[in-house]
């Protein structure tokens, strides 16, 4: 009897978990956790699970970041079914980053001659001679927030209206434009390139890398310096270096 007992208060403790999925580097985990119990607690089996300690790990929880360590799952809001994104590095990664800039220092002192920013190159200056859209969003240098859902009052190559809208449940960015809506997976983006545009630098340039070549690049202008990083880290899924 007390054996049957212990396996229905095992078989109990299961039943209160709740599934929910955490996306990290392309990574998809599967994880069963105690809602009552805090998001410190959640972080460190994280830890276990992908090597990221607790204090360089960002949970983001439908398009923000949850505020604070002290709360429970439930207050919090995750409930079966849910999708949380990990934004954070290894320590063993960060070392590395910071050694292999280090030995990079030097040559890039050396380059004699300033490259030409891109907003003075053909053909992107031909698209940033018209000027900033009517409906372009307020932008600030030096200065960073969580994305506004969706961005708007962009252009691509083509001076088409742009907007951005990032669907974490589906793991998707909608580009639409005002003929059409094209839905990128997030593993098609290999890497997003930024610059700020010469003469306007509260504003950048930003392109997403599709395929292995520069002409698989979708150009967008216009985007707000402010929201540059968390476009980053939303569709790269860690904090950009920069």
């Amino acid at each position: 009897q007390d054996e049957q007992e212990s396996k229905e208060e095992v078989e109990n403790v299961e039943a209160e978990k709740i599934n929910f999925k955490l996306m990290f580097n392309k990574q998809k985990l599967e994880i069963a956790w105690d809602p009552n119990k805090t998001i410190k607690t959640l972080k460190t089996h994280i830890q276990s699970l992908t090597g990221v300690g607790p204090g360089m790990q960002k949970l983001m929880f439908k398009e923000n970041f949850v505020p604070t360590d002290d709360q429970t799952l439930s207050e919090a809001g995750i409930v079966n079914g849910s999708k949380l994104m990990l934004v954070g590095s290894k320590l063993t990664d960060v070392i590395s980053v910071n050694a292999k800039s280090s030995t990079t220092a030097f040559a890039q002192e050396a380059k004699s001659a300033p490259k030409e920013p891109l907003s003075k190159q053909k053909p992107h200056e031909k698209v940033i001679k018209h000027g900033v859209p009517d409906d372009a969003m307020v932008a600030y240098k030096n200065g960073h927030e969580n994305l506004p859902i969706p961005i708007h009052g962009m252009v691509n190559k083509h001076n088409n209206k742009v907007r951005l809208t990032f669907k974490l449940e589906s793991d998707q960015l909608w580009i639409g434009t005002k003929d059409r809506t094209e839905k990128l997976s997030m593993n098609s983006i290999k890497q997003v390139v930024t610059e700020p545009i010469a003469g306007h630098e509260e504003y950048h340039m930003m392109a997403l890398q599709l395929g292995p070549t520069e002409q698989s690049r979708y150009w967008i202008y216009w985007v707000p310096a402010q929201y540059v990083r968390s476009i980053k880290t939303m569709i790269l899924g860690q904090w950009p270096k920069f």
